[in-house]
């Protein structure tokens, strides 16, 4: 079970000075400055990185071992890798991930002979930033060996508390990583990040809406501006419907009260249908908004199979289960096979799918025969799902 870092909250309060003294410089430079003082003061000319080694307690000799690792080296048989993993929030792409990250982690401990601990160490922020980078600061004092950032919030924050911490972070469902400023290219990281991205292919979805609709005129764009993910796609969409001579309308907000309303004055302005790329304050309104399209006529396609899980007409994206047994895969590949994250690329995947919510197209008056035939040419599949309301 995930821990629930609210409840923490009042106590991490009381000991923030000592846990950002910790995060400021390491329990292990204090022990190294203690054995080293020891040393000086018996004459001998051992160093103090030598002297902290030899005063570290056997409980941490798996994270010496997972620190040589990644620096060029397997890991030896048996060590234990202390691997964070946070969650932004709860909603169901996001929930995959973890799912299939945390499967394919006991895997690999397996095939490779070590483990990767990671029931002690996991969080969900539930989409506040306060609550974040707590959790940071919690995972920094635990002296983790790698954390697993799920979504581009959660990336930056773990990315900037453990900056010069020499901590690597290996995010997963972040859609521009280049944009969000994680990384300095794809290709080419450039410091101890990488991950995998859920980057989306905003002129599929483009084509997937007039391919169902020929004759539409006017497409409204509902996001969050506070989420970096979601503005290059907005963009891209933007650029898109100008050169078809499609109107775009945009509404934004950034609680699920102000997409509510976003999502009214979209139908009082008569759009065609509505866009929404990978934006997790549009997700968690899902469930409050999807009914409004529907009844008003308006098909909704966004960017994560997730959204028609929670009554949209469409999700299209990526194999979030693939996608976190990729992010375990480079989990691995640094701590127990010796990869520098600053030169292992960022993965991407190219199983895109439609997930078309049947409930909702019936509400559309659509025939699925016909949905399917039409999305065929700009998709691998065509999946269907009906509404879970089970986080309403």
């Amino acid at each position: 079970m995930k821990k629930n870092i609210l409840a923490k909250a009042a106590a991490l309060a009381a000991s923030s000075a000592l846990l950002f003294s910790l995060a400021a410089c390491g329990s292990s430079s204090s022990a190294a400055s203690s054995a080293s003082e020891a040393a000086s003061s018996a004459g001998t000319a051992q160093t103090s990185e030598t002297a902290a080694a030899a005063s570290t307690e056997e409980s941490t000799a798996a994270s010496s071992e997972g620190v040589l690792a990644s620096s060029g080296s397997k890991a030896a048989a048996g060590t234990e890798f202390k691997v964070g993993v946070v969650q932004y929030v709860d909603h169901a792409s996001l929930n995959q991930i973890v799912e299939n990250l945390e499967q394919e982690l006991d895997a690999k401990g397996q095939e490779l002979g070590v483990t990767f601990n990671y029931r002690d160490y996991e969080f969900n922020g539930q989409g506040d930033g306060t609550t974040l980078n707590q959790i940071a600061s919690e995972l920094i004092s635990d002296d983790v060996d790698l954390i697993v950032a799920v979504a581009t919030p959660t990336a930056q924050i773990m990315q900037a508390a453990a900056e010069g911490k020499n901590i690597p972070i290996v995010f997963s469902a972040v859609s521009d990583p280049v944009g969000a400023k994680l990384v300095d290219s794809l290709d080419a990281p450039g410091s101890n990040i990488t991950g995998t991205s859920d980057a989306l292919d905003t002129e599929a979805i483009m084509n997937l809406i007039l391919a169902q609709n020929p004759d539409t005129k006017k497409v409204g764009l509902l996001y969050s501006k506070s989420e970096d993910s979601s503005a290059q796609p907005v963009a891209d969409a933007k650029k898109i419907l100008e050169e078809k001579g499609i109107e775009a309308v945009e509404k934004t907000g950034t609680t699920q009260d102000e997409i509510s309303t976003a999502a009214d004055a979209l139908i009082a302005e008569g759009v065609d249908a509505v866009f929404t790329p990978t934006d997790n304050t549009v997700m968690t309104a899902e469930l409050a908004i999807y009914e409004k399209f529907a009844e008003a006529g308006i098909p909704h396609y966004a960017g994560a199979d997730s959204f028609a899980r929670n009554g949209a007409f469409c999700g299209y994206g990526v194999d979030y289960k693939a996608l976190g047994s990729q992010t375990a895969d480079m989990v691995a590949k640094i701590l127990a096979e010796g990869a520098d994250p600053a030169t292992t690329p960022v993965e991407t995947s190219d199983s895109n799918i439609a997930t078309v919510n049947t409930e909702t197209a019936v509400a559309l008056g659509y025939d699925m025969d016909q949905v399917k035939k039409n999305f065929a040419p700009y998709c691998a599949s065509v999946e269907e799902t009906t509404t879970n309301k089970e986080m309403e």
